[in-house]
């Protein structure tokens, strides 16, 4: 049996998200973080469907895309001040370098925070290593 050979990852990549028409997003690789969650700006259930506002890193600051999902859930998160919130979660798909994953992502409001998407360790998990040392890795490659 073949082991699959694991991609040298940075601390920061660049990555777009078709699906949901966002492109040149930095992301934060976080191996103290579990889930994997994505900036936005507002996300409303209606009619078994999930509403969602992003803003596009490139577009200027009042430029909102919005996103309807058809399939959604809610999860229980501890966030990055230790307290546990429910979230939005949602399946999309992630570009990063040549390759393109597909990932799961919880939605909240990260406005104030450096980077507007973290990756953790359940889609980080058997396929790549990361090196803190490096930056942008796997466009570089």
């Amino acid at each position: 049996m073949s082991e699959k050979k694991l991609k040298i990852i940075g601390r920061h990549e660049k990555a777009c998200l078709p699906e949901i028409g966002l492109q040149g997003i930095v992301v934060k690789t976080d191996t103290g973080a579990y889930t994997s969650s994505l900036h936005c700006k507002r996300a409303v259930p209606k009619d078994n469907r999930l509403i969602c506002e992003f803003l596009n890193p490139h577009d200027d600051e009042d430029s909102v895309k919005k996103v309807t999902f058809a399939a959604f859930k809610k999860r229980k998160v501890k966030s990055s001040n230790g307290q546990m919130e429910e979230r939005y979660s949602v399946q999309t798909k992630i570009k990063l370098g040549h390759e393109i994953y597909p990932i799961e992502v919880t939605l909240t409001d990260r406005h104030e925070m450096k980077y507007p998407m973290l990756l953790g360790r359940k889609f980080l998990n058997k396929k790549f290593v990361v090196d803190v040392s490096q930056k942008n890795s796997l466009t570089k490659n």
